[in-house]
């Protein structure tokens, strides 16, 4: 569910390399991802990229 509210709106615009750090997240089991969102747990060097930050702040971003 977080990674689709993302691509319902994002998919479209992305380049092929940030399509392939969004298919790396999906990899990641949703109940981490969102431990890593939220601060729960420290986010893995291998997913904390640029692609990841975009997803974690498009749904958990200043203002929301």
């Amino acid at each position: 569910m977080i990674m689709g509210r993302f691509a319902d709106v994002h998919i479209e615009q992305l380049s092929d390399a940030e399509l392939g750090e969004y298919e790396h997240l999906l990899d990641a089991l949703e109940s981490d991802l969102l431990a890593w969102m939220t601060g729960v747990s420290a986010v893995p060097a291998e997913h904390d990229t640029a692609m990841f930050r975009r997803v974690r702040d498009f749904h958990f971003g200043a203002g929301r």
